[in-house]
């Protein structure tokens, strides 16, 4: 199998995540896989999405802090394969490695989730002091990110690092 020459570059893994709403968390507790879909905010090199205070995702996360986050879409259909040709779709996915980190500071996790309020409702007013006591809010730190774009068979990679 060929190896895949990557691209240094963020901007198109970013314009994906910030387009895309649902996305993949993937953990890890034991040697026991963990993946969840959920509602998330990307900005700054981070993931960010909110919760409740008590649960499986909180628990994965308290023991072993390093995630994966995955994002895709398929913006057209499978195509005809006639004469044996391979399957084809166009597609497009993010993948992210980071460190998963739950907001303690009120300051902090209003500004989170103010943010990510207001890009699902851009006119959102700012959350009050007793919702955001309320919620929970996870942080992914990303230290490495790539993608993929796949567009009539030909495929472009693109990869990142993160340096804070």
């Amino acid at each position: 199998m060929q190896e895949q020459e990557f691209i240094e570059s963020r901007t198109e893994m970013e314009n994906v995540l910030r387009e895309e709403n649902t996305g993949y968390l993937g953990m890890s507790m034991d040697g026991k896989p963990y993946v969840v879909p959920l509602n998330y905010h990307y900005m700054d090199g981070k993931i960010i999405f909110h919760c409740s205070f008590k649960g499986k995702k909180l628990d994965f996360m308290r023991a072993n802090p390093e995630v994966c986050f995955t994002v895709g879409r398929q913006p057209g259909q499978v195509r005809e394969h006639p004469g044996g040709d391979p399957c084809h779709v166009d597609s497009d996915s993010v993948v992210c490695y980071g460190r998963a980190r739950i907001l303690e500071d009120i300051d902090e996790r209003k500004i989170a989730l103010n943010a990510f309020n207001r890009r699902f409702r851009p006119a959102a007013e700012d959350l009050s002091l007793e919702r955001v006591l309320k919620c929970c809010v996870v942080e992914i730190r990303i230290s490495e990110m790539t993608g993929r774009q796949e567009r009539e068979k030909k495929k472009t990679c693109w990869r990142s690092r993160f340096i804070y």
